[in-house]
């Protein structure tokens, strides 16, 4: 996120545009975002220790390289690719970590974990501006670059645990691969025994990711792309914008703060609120409701031209960040399960990637061409708006096929069998008891009847 405190100090350096520039931050945060299943896989296979600790040493490189470049195109290889790939060995398996530990409370202890990256911003962002003013931008990347070897601190402290469900899991994967060598030292040339390998590895593969067939989670990944397109671009451009209105370095680096210190409360305190009983049950709503005052604050950023109009900006800009970005594990785990979490938000994270790398250069494109950053803005804002109405509608149609079901189980035959196009909800009728000649049926619906 500390990223744009060096936007304008690469621009001169480099003597570009913004939108040649905006592809260093653009680059990080997609590759972080694409190669998130990579993180996944590597945590999965070998350990979230393994993953973490090796992301660490790549994103330590990839900073202490960049402090070396002549020119952009090494930043986009080094600080762009580079660290961008140690991010993503790092960001599934710790979050998912998370997810396996708790179960009552979850929303709150991924706010409390997840506050570190506002702690870092509220920290860092003034920091930065320090060490580019005493060092450089080059002496501040190689001082960054000590810095984030302290993730493979991070991965070593970390303490996997085995669920049942993960346990019940790799028995059947370990039964596979026994029932498959002990194939192989049979006949290791039968065309049978390949093709049952690739039946076990099809099936392996099917287990993990069934969730990419469910209807709820093709949704909630779209509203994703529109959500991502949005969030990005705000990290990269207010600290440029604050300057462009009169805002000095020091004043603009504490709006990043300001961002970062209500980005831990707004972690913090809307986990504990949607753990409450009261909104239990409405963390999908919360979590949409969080997308769409985002999207209004971006569309009220182009009147706001003065520090003293900023500051509130960042505090709801801030707050409402915090939050949706803690609810993206709770949501992602209540449309999938905790079993696929880990491989799912992999997924979530994979699909911010295109978002996260175009739009940064089309606001920059945007500003070049109109000379103002209000176009800019606005498209985020509608993005991010349209994200959050298109959960809403989601919902509201499953809401109303939900009844519907329900209706129609209670008025046809109790044996009746009613299936939606490939989704996990169902209705399934079962005879039960039978008093005087009549049929009682109960109408189950939803991915987990009782």
């Amino acid at each position: 996120m500390c990223i744009s405190i060096f936007f304008v100090d690469f621009q001169t350096y480099f003597s570009q545009d913004y939108a040649q520039t905006a592809w260093i931050h653009s680059i990080v945060d997609c590759v972080t975002m694409l190669c998130a299943p990579l993180g996944s896989v590597v945590s999965n296979h070998f350990s979230c220790q393994v993953g973490i600790m090796l992301g660490g040493l790549l994103a330590s490189t990839g900073l202490i390289l960049g402090s070396f470049a002549t020119s952009l195109k090494h930043l986009y290889l080094t600080l762009g690719v580079l660290t961008g790939l140690g991010f993503a060995l790092c960001y599934s398996p710790a979050i998912a970590m998370v997810g396996k530990y708790f179960s009552r409370r979850k929303a709150l202890a991924y706010g409390i974990s997840m506050s570190g990256s506002g702690i870092g911003i509220f920290i860092l962002a003034p920091v930065v501006q320090l060490l580019i003013e005493q060092f450089s931008w080059r002496g501040a990347l190689l001082i960054l670059g000590g810095f984030v070897l302290n993730l493979c601190v991070c991965g070593a402290l970390m303490r996997p645990i085995t669920l049942k469900d993960d346990q019940t899991t790799a028995e059947q994967n370990h039964v596979c691969r026994t029932e498959t060598q002990g194939f192989q030292r049979a006949s290791p040339s039968s065309t049978w025994t390949k093709e049952w390998v690739q039946t076990c590895l099809c099936g392996s593969l099917q287990q993990e990711y069934n969730f990419l067939l469910m209807s709820d989670f093709v949704v909630l990944a779209i509203s994703v792309l529109f959500m991502a397109y949005g969030c990005s671009p705000l990290f990269v451009y207010l600290v440029p914008y604050a300057l462009s209105i009169g805002v000095s370095h020091q004043q603009a680096a504490f709006l990043m703060s300001i961002l970062g210190v209500i980005d831990i409360i707004g972690n913090i305190t809307f986990g504990w609120l949607t753990d409450r009983r009261c909104l239990k049950n409405y963390q999908y709503i919360c979590y949409l409701f969080a997308i769409g005052m985002d999207g209004l604050c971006y569309l009220c950023l182009p009147m706001l031209q003065s520090l003293p109009l900023l500051v509130p900006f960042a505090c709801t800009f801030g707050y409402f960040d915090g939050a949706y970005v803690t609810l993206i594990p709770v949501v992602t785990a209540e449309i999938v399960g905790t079993t696929s979490l880990s491989s799912a938000l992999g997924v979530v994270y994979f699909l911010h990637a295109v978002p996260y790398l175009v739009s940064p250069p089309i606001a920059g494109w945007l500003v070049d061409t109109t000379g103002s950053y209000t176009a800019a803005f606005l498209l985020c804002g509608f993005s991010m708006i349209f994200s959050s109405v298109l959960l809403g509608f989601a919902r509201l149609v499953k809401k109303m096929r939900k009844t519907q079901l329900q209706f129609l189980a209670k008025e046809s035959d109790p044996k009746l069998q009613l299936w939606t196009n490939g989704s996990v909800a169902y209705s399934v009728a079962r005879e039960l008891d039978q008093k005087d000649g009549e049929s009682v049926a109960i109408a189950m619906l939803g991915s987990n009847p009782t």
